[in-house]
């Protein structure tokens, strides 16, 4: 009998295999650059939704009537006279506008000069322990507002000035100044050195080459220092809501006078909502080509 002997050795690959091989390849790579395509735009699509949606819910609330409000639909039929309900004397939402005007403004007016010669002075002068007080400054930061907002009311009801705007302002400077500085500094540190100097040599003081060259260079981290002061000001609420009493509330503690024995009055709260957030809006929208240039060349450098 005669044994045919088969042999099973794989020989070389021919061109033909090892270009379905290479196509192959590419098209499980081209489905994996899918599938994460996919990932990314369905996770950006969930964080937009987590976003936006808040928002636009107040949006629709605030033009909602109070039977429309429970109905939970996108059909209805604006009206503006949740607009006009708040500002009724009974809420007081007039004068607690005011109240967060003047403690924004004024923390803004105060912090900025104190901002702007603090940070020249970390940037340019030489003095014992200034990377030490700078980081002790910037480490002021993580301290959580609930930490030392006890021994502020403390403070304040010794020496009377609970329910008042130096005690808002006070506090509200302790919050924004260290940010205001590190911002200020950080594009400070952008102005070449040479400019000054040369003033210098000309017989410039310090003080005339902080305010004719220096403040003027470092105008948009500046104003990029003012628009997050006045933000951070205008929105915050805990300090105001225990703090304050009656004559100096702030607007957004000012909600909580919409919250009834009833329950909330959500259009009200929603139009309420709005008026906080338009000026911010329109602010920082004026303002946008400074702050971007601002955070480009100098808190992020």
């Amino acid at each position: 009998m005669t044994h045919e002997t088969i042999s099973t050795g794989s020989g070389p690959a021919t061109p033909a295999a090892g270009a379905e091989s290479a196509r192959a390849r590419r098209a499980a790579a081209v489905r994996r650059r899918a599938r994460l395509k996919l990932a990314e735009n369905l996770t950006l699509v969930a964080v937009a939704v987590i976003i936006l949606f808040p928002i636009l819910w107040m949006v629709l609330t605030a033009f909602k009537s109070p039977v429309d409000v429970y109905r939970y639909t996108v059909w209805f039929t604006p009206t503006l006279q949740n607009f006009v309900e708040v500002f009724n004397p009974r809420w007081g939402i007039a004068d607690k506008i005011i109240n967060s005007t003047v403690i924004s403004v004024s923390t803004v007016v105060i912090a900025i000069p104190i901002a702007v010669c603090s940070s020249y002075a970390f940037s340019r002068l030489n003095f014992p322990l200034k990377r030490t007080m700078f980081q002790w400054i910037l480490l002021t930061q993580f301290i959580p507002a609930v930490v030392i907002v006890l021994p502020f009311y403390v403070m304040f009801r010794k020496i009377g000035l609970l329910d008042t705007y130096a005690a808002l302002i006070i506090v509200d400077l302790a919050i924004v100044l260290p940010y205001a500085i590190w911002t200020i500094k950080g594009f400070i540190d952008a102005i070449p050195m040479e400019t000054e100097e040369a003033a210098i040599v000309d017989g410039a003081s310090r003080a005339r080459v902080l305010w004719d060259i220096v403040v003027p260079m470092a105008r948009p981290g500046i104003l990029t220092a003012a628009i997050f002061c006045f933000i951070i000001t205008w929105n915050e609420f805990l300090f105001g809501y225990l703090l304050s009493r009656q004559k100096v509330v702030p607007l957004p503690v000012g909600i909580i006078g919409f919250l009834l024995e009833r329950g909330p009055v959500w259009e009200l709260i929603a139009a309420t909502g709005i008026i906080i957030t338009i000026p911010m809006f329109f602010f920082s929208m004026m303002i946008q080509r400074h702050f971007t240039k601002g955070m480009n060349l100098g808190a992020v450098r």
